[in-house]
């Protein structure tokens, strides 16, 4: 009763194995950036509710918007430019501070959390490497939320444009001098420049090291990623009495190292400001930074692979 396999081909011309086809890594990667989006919903909420508040309090000061104006016609053209722009720049400031709080509480939870939890052992059983996994998660703080904070920052200061000619034409005064100063495309393309090159390549190392020290650290991973780096610092001023090191981890954090404006401590939509793009990308520590951030992530993927649930 025993029919051989050869036999069954021959009654089955057109039978073949099915073969489980290959999922390629793009599709991977799209699943497991799909994943933290879905487990991190402070991603896309903690940004939201930074413009909601932010568009809170521009509307309790569209009352004063028309005197405002009216001083403002009587300042030099910087000064009134600076004016104008100063809800726009606190705005932007307020949501690029969330951006940078929810990126570094991120990165210290990504990694560690997975193994606190135990659902590490669920996501190893998936034919998704341990370099697809950290590529996923570092791609939140590198690529994802920024985008994401850039464009709820557009949204944000457009619809604050759209309420302040609202407001300023109800009051019979001219809405031409809001859109003569602030340009909805300028403002998304400086925005974009600035958050991208000061505060994502820059500060590369920052949230490389904080997902190194999630991937490695059995508890309390904020701690075990500040007190080397403060060690250090304090060892530093004790011995030699200068804080170099505590300057350059400000420095990377802050963005302030770069040259991306002309003028220091200006925001994107500074009158003043200017892109240089050349001598940015030609800048010794900008790539000293990112060989130091690829080193890091490199180490997190290697951890991953041989570390456990906790």
């Amino acid at each position: 009763m025993n029919t051989p396999s050869g036999a069954m081909s021959e009654s089955l011309p057109g039978s073949e194995a099915i073969v489980p086809a290959e999922i390629p890594a793009t599709r991977r990667m799209y699943w497991a950036l799909r994943r933290e989006l879905w487990e991190n919903r402070s991603i896309s909420l903690a940004p939201l509710g930074a413009a909601g508040i932010v568009l809170f309090g521009f509307l309790l000061t569209l009352v004063r918007l028309p005197e405002k104006l009216h001083t403002a016609s009587t300042l030099a053209p910087i000064e009134r430019q600076k004016m104008i722009e100063e809800p726009f720049d606190a705005a932007a400031a307020l949501i690029m501070l969330t951006f940078l709080i929810v990126a570094a509480f991120y990165c210290v939870d990504a990694l560690y959390g997975e193994r606190r939890d135990r659902s590490i052992l669920f996501w190893k059983s998936l034919p998704v490497s341990d370099f697809t996994s950290v590529a996923a998660k570092a791609s939140i703080p590198f690529v994802v939320l920024p985008l994401l904070v850039v464009l709820i920052t557009v949204v944000t200061q457009f619809t604050m444009l759209l309420l302040s000619s609202a407001v300023v034409g109800a009051s019979g005064e001219s809405v031409a001098v809001l859109w003569n100063q602030l340009s909805p495309f300028r403002m998304f393309w400086l925005l974009l420049y600035h958050i991208f090159t000061a505060h994502v390549l820059w500060a590369a190392p920052l949230y490389a090291w904080l997902l190194l020290v999630s991937a490695w650290a059995k508890r309390a991973p904020f701690l075990w990623a500040v007190l080397p780096p403060l060690g250090i610092s304090v060892f530093e001023k004790m011995l030699f009495n200068t804080s170099h090191f505590a300057s350059l981890l400000l420095n990377r954090f802050s963005g302030g190292g770069m040259e991306a404006v002309t003028a220091p401590g200006t925001m994107p939509m500074n009158p003043m400001t200017h892109l240089t793009p050349a001598t940015f990308l030609g800048s010794m520590g900008l790539w000293i930074g990112l060989a130091v951030a690829a080193a890091f992530l490199a180490a997190a993927v290697r951890l991953r692979r041989y570390r456990g649930p906790i």
